[in-house]
């Protein structure tokens, strides 16, 4: 075992520097008051600007002027047989059929959205927890696993909010049974497909970490993941039809090529920290 490795046992540790369990716990205790004290400050802040919010970034799917339709709609008119995005009628009124909804849609919506901002600041948190307990090299390790665990939780909240909500959400608020039948789509039926698909993205995103520590603990290794990348490429495509279920080839490659290139990142990061395995 390297110098690096070498675990410090309690009788190196000078005696004023030791800590209890209880002072363990009280360290964590004002890690959570921390963490809690900048969430109330960002579900203020997010409450007061909310209005504004809900206009230009949440609603922003249900209209044609969504930035993510009109850059498709250029692109289609550059090149042939690529899916029609220039429909500018498009538009989705959404409307509340319960008292209290909006009320309750400005708060739980601030708070979800506060999370979501907080989110590095709690990973940070975390860390300053957990940093004394770690080697040296398991402190550079754990570190990045960190800075890429959310860098790729918001990455994925991208991909959701941009390609996956949209598309979905056009086709479903388009799609008609009978032509007798118009849609109307509630305020909280826009706002449980907007925050689910959103923060599932986020967290599928996080996949390539969770094969990274299993790696780590000499669970899942780089040929079991070449071994059944075939069947792997089978259960995405199944996987991106039910996110998608407008049926055309743009779609579901909106969303099956982002999950493919998870799985091939898991296998490159398995690759890379996985354990040989013995022949």
């Amino acid at each position: 075992m390297s110098e690096a490795e070498t675990p410090v046992t309690e009788s190196q540790v000078p005696e004023d520097s030791r800590m209890t369990f209880w002072d363990h716990l009280e360290v964590l205790r004002w890690s959570l008051i921390r963490i809690a004290a900048v969430l109330m400050v960002l579900v203020v802040a997010c409450f007061i600007a909310m209005p504004h919010i809900f206009d230009t970034f949440i609603l922003g799917p249900a209209s044609s002027d969504f930035f993510v339709y009109r850059w498709f709609a250029a692109i289609g008119r550059v090149i042939p047989f690529f899916p029609d995005f220039s429909d500018d009628g498009f538009s989705v009124d959404i409307i509340n059929i319960n008292v209290a909804s909006q009320f309750m849609t400005h708060i739980t919506t601030s708070f979800w959205l506060s999370l979501v901002l907080v989110f590095p600041y709690i990973v940070y948190e975390l860390w300053k927890f957990v940093r004394p307990a770690l080697f040296e090299n398991e402190e550079k390790s754990v570190a990045r696993a960190f800075f890429y665990g959310t860098f790729m939780f918001f990455l994925g909240c991208a991909v959701g909010y941009c390609l996956i909500f949209p598309f979905t959400f056009r086709f479903l608020a388009g799609y008609q049974v009978s032509q007798t039948i118009s849609n109307q789509i509630s305020l909280n039926s826009y706002m449980n497909n907007f925050l689910g698909m959103i923060f599932i993205m986020g967290i599928v995103f996080e996949l390539p970490l969770l094969a990274w520590l299993l790696s780590r603990l000499g669970i899942l290794h780089k040929e079991f993941l070449r071994k059944y990348r075939r069947h792997a490429v089978v259960v995405l495509l199944v996987l991106s039809a039910i996110i998608t279920p407008s049926g055309d080839p743009f779609s579901l490659m909106l969303v099956f090529v982002p999950l493919f290139l998870l799985y091939e990142l898991s296998v490159h990061i398995v690759r890379s920290d996985a354990p040989a395995v013995a022949e």
